[in-house]
């Protein structure tokens, strides 16, 4: 067997379509011209990657190569009938097919060679809210240092962004080298060593980026938070990132939200809990209190005979409801608070007042003695 395609592409014997076409993503990216510009033994190693791709990503190709040692079916390797011709990639798609996902373009004669377009990177800021600030919005300014494309030439790098044709390749970016295999005649283009792949060359650098084209820029941005978000949650501002090169997108700026506690609520989606001690007798007789509410002072009425752990609810006094015209509630918990001491005449007046209550006042009380007798 003249080559061994499976070390080629770093795969066993028995690797799936999956496998395959995996390790061949990562090796062409790794050995494309673009990304090795000038390196002759990188498109030796390219060459070779191709041609293990196309045998083994064809079914027949790829059954032959395994039985006979040749795609042909030829069992001696070279007394085939014309290496390969083209053939279905059966189950994968070409060469440019997968190759456009990573570069943006086909490969062979008919792809662009330009510089591979790279996006800007994305910015992380942590923004820290009061829990007003959360409940219904506010404005904030955050400060970051960012790359943004040269204002004085665009980006191009020259001096008032003039540039000039590059000569070696008269502006097409790209140059073409032939080489005589043992398979035919084969063509390959490649970015232009002397200008990039731009098809352009700077004479006079911008003195305002030194000729690269981008710029380290402080920047001061407001931001208008919604009324409503929570702890943890994401602000994405499309496109304010790291601006992005050779016609790269700019990334994003994630502004990662920390809400403070509040002194006596604790929120839950749009709604927010309260816990209200209140003491037997008020239990008993009923009685109003004021409570936090998010931003204000509420009153809250306890009916008499309130239970522990009865909930009343506050329509409207949570948290404003993100993106929507509405609010959350606040919802409180009655807790009865019993007496820590009791002095003589508490305890006579409490028992005189247990023996005029009569015991089948006490549901729960009572159904738990009837089940006992």
């Amino acid at each position: 067997m003249a080559k061994n395609y499976y070390d080629i592409l770093g795969v066993a014997k028995n690797a799936s379509d999956d496998e395959i076409k995996k390790a061949y993503r990562s090796l062409a990216k790794k050995y494309h011209p673009d990304l090795n510009q000038g390196s002759a033994e990188a498109a030796e190693k390219l060459k070779e990657v191709n041609e293990a791709f196309e045998v083994l990503s064809d079914k027949t190709k790829r059954s032959n190569y395994d039985n006979f040692g040749d795609p042909n079916g030829n069992p001696n390797p070279f007394g085939g009938a014309g290496g390969f011709g083209g053939g279905g990639f059966s189950g994968f798609g070409g060469f440019e097919d997968i190759l456009s996902g990573m570069f943006g373009g086909g490969f062979g004669r008919s792809r662009s060679t330009g510089p591979v377009p790279m996006d800007g990177a994305d910015i992380q800021v942590r923004m820290n809210l009061s829990f007003v600030e959360a409940a219904f919005g506010c404005t904030k300014n955050i400060n970051l240092t960012r790359n943004e494309t040269c204002s004085a030439c665009h980006g191009t790098g020259g001096k008032n962004g003039v540039t000039e044709t590059c000569s070696r390749c008269n502006g097409s970016g790209k140059i073409t080298q032939t080489q005589n295999t043992m398979f035919g005649r084969m063509m390959t283009e490649t970015a232009c060593p002397d200008c990039g792949g731009t098809g352009k060359k700077i004479k006079d650098k911008c003195p305002n980026c030194s000729g690269a084209g981008i710029k380290r820029v402080n920047r001061n941005i407001e931001i208008n938070v919604p009324a409503g978000i929570d702890d943890n949650q994401i602000i994405t501002l499309r496109g304010q990132g790291e601006a992005g090169k050779n016609g790269g997108s700019a990334g994003d700026v994630q502004i990662l939200i920390k809400v403070a506690p509040h002194k006596s609520l604790k929120r839950e989606g749009f709604n927010v809990y309260a816990t209200v001690p209140i003491s037997f007798t008020e239990s008993l007789l009923g009685t109003k209190v004021k409570i936090n509410g998010i931003n204000e002072t509420l009153d809250l009425d306890i009916p008499e005979l309130t239970q522990t752990d009865t909930k009343i609810t506050l329509k409207g006094k949570g948290t404003k409801i993100l993106n929507r015209n509405g609010y959350g509630d606040l919802i409180a918990t009655v807790v009865v608070e019993m007496p820590k001491t009791l002095g003589k005449r508490e305890k006579e007046l409490v028992a005189e007042l247990d023996k005029s209550i009569s015991k089948n006042s006490y549901t729960k009380r009572k159904q738990y003695f009837d089940n006992v007798k």
